[in-house]
């Protein structure tokens, strides 16, 4: 049942990361659009996707019908309309889908197809506990997953909180989907609101990798990802929801602390999605927040990586920091390539490190270049003997910095 026979992307072999299906490494960086099926255009949301393509965003995470809230008061609607007023179940019951409603759905997902882009698509919320019972769960599931069987570019997540009690209805959910698609897509959760998905369910057998929402208190990252990384079985780690760009809950997350939380989970062993606060609260003002300060930082980032000589090969190693590690919001995050020939220090913003140049095993002389993640303007650090401890302080006016280090 685990052969993701038409998937684009699978786990490598180490279980780290993911791969296309010529065995290549596949540099997961997401971006959350929620209400991408339920409350944009096709045209509109066209746009949105050709230009996260463009900045190297791969992956889209969208909730199937939509943002809802607790349904506090009975009288209210379980879920809301799309832009066609269409519900996604007729009389709230999820054994009796809106055939008008999934045809806008379609059409969504033949845009990813066209854009070349995976969508990671939430079948359940347990905001829907409610109208998705456990004893409905399965069927749901089945139904959606039988459905789009066929489309190859599609992920499957779910929303429970991370509890023992949301278990059963997580393997109905995931159970369904693979009796749907005969197994043919990944499987993962997103717990919210609660920190790691392998808290409560990491040695379930079709849980693909690990999903992870700080949510605001992204200054756990480095922590949730580093736990998550040294688990058994090993499964890839993805930071799903951490602070989003703009103003959420009274912070205000900036261009700096999106490159913050996208270091701290690449250099601790993760994979990252990012988010803009308004893509979700605010769908009728895409072109504001299209090509916002933090998404064009990612696609820094991206470019960054993409042109190392192979990230994948990253591994987490806080004691590559003889002194200047930092904590929390200031947290300053290392890793070295397996074969010990370059590594990576990020520093989450203007200071001094002290780098154990004995972490490089390759060679006996070292390279230093200093990357700006905000601009990737590149300024050379000097070349040195690779011994003992050397200090290494970031360039005059940066925010944040990059210190890459290469066997000479």
């Amino acid at each position: 049942m685990k052969s993701h026979s038409i998937s684009p992307i699978r786990i490598s072999p180490n279980g780290r990361y993911f791969v296309d299906p010529a065995g290549h490494p596949v540099f997961w960086l997401g971006d959350t659009q929620w209400e991408l099926f339920r409350q944009y255009a096709p045209d509109t949301a066209l746009k949105i996707l050709r230009d996260r393509h463009v900045k190297g965003f791969n992956i889209i995470l969208i909730m199937l019908t939509g943002v809802d809230t607790p349904r506090v008061d009975p009288s209210l609607p379980a879920s809301f309309a799309n832009l066609q007023g269409e519900l996604p179940w007729i009389e709230e019951d999820p054994l009796r889908p809106n055939e008008r409603y999934f045809n806008h759905v379609d059409t969504m997902i033949r845009l990813g197809e066209q854009t070349g882009q995976i969508f990671v698509v939430g079948v359940y919320h347990q905001w829907h506990a409610h109208i998705i019972p456990l004893e409905k769960a399965r069927q749901w599931s089945c139904w959606v997953a039988k459905r789009y069987k066929d489309v190859p570019n599609l992920i499957w997540s779910m929303y429970p909180r991370a509890s023992e009690a949301y278990i059963p209805v997580c393997r109905e959910i995931a159970a369904g989907l693979q009796e749907g698609d005969g197994g043919a897509h990944m499987i993962s959760v997103h717990p919210d609101p609660s920190v790691a998905s392998s808290s409560f369910i990491h040695g379930e057998d079709w849980l693909d990798f690990n999903m992870i929402q700080t949510c605001v208190d992204y200054d756990q990252i480095q922590a949730a990802v580093s736990a998550d990384y040294i688990r058994t079985p090993v499964k890839p780690v993805v930071m799903a929801e951490g602070g989003y760009e703009g103003l959420a809950l009274n912070h205000l997350q900036t261009a700096r602390e999106i490159r913050q939380q996208a270091y701290w989970t690449q250099l601790a062993g993760g994979h990252h999605v990012y988010g803009h606060n308004d893509a979700w609260r605010f769908p009728l003002n895409w072109a504001d927040w299209l090509d916002s300060p933090g998404s064009r930082s990612l696609a820094r980032f991206h470019e960054i990586f993409a042109a190392l000589p192979g990230w994948w090969d990253l591994v987490p190693d806080p004691a590559i920091l003889a002194s200047g590690a930092g904590s929390g919001f200031a947290l300053n995050a290392t890793a070295c390539s397996i074969n010990g020939d370059w590594l990576l220090a990020y520093l989450s913003g203007p200071g001094q490190v002290s780098i154990r140049l004995d972490r490089l095993t390759a060679g006996r002389q070292a390279q230093a270049t200093w990357i700006n993640p905000a601009s990737d303007e590149r300024v050379m650090a000097g070349e040195f003997a690779a011994e003992g401890d050397r200090s290494f302080t970031s360039p005059d006016g940066w925010e944040d910095a990059v210190l890459r280090i290469t066997s000479m």
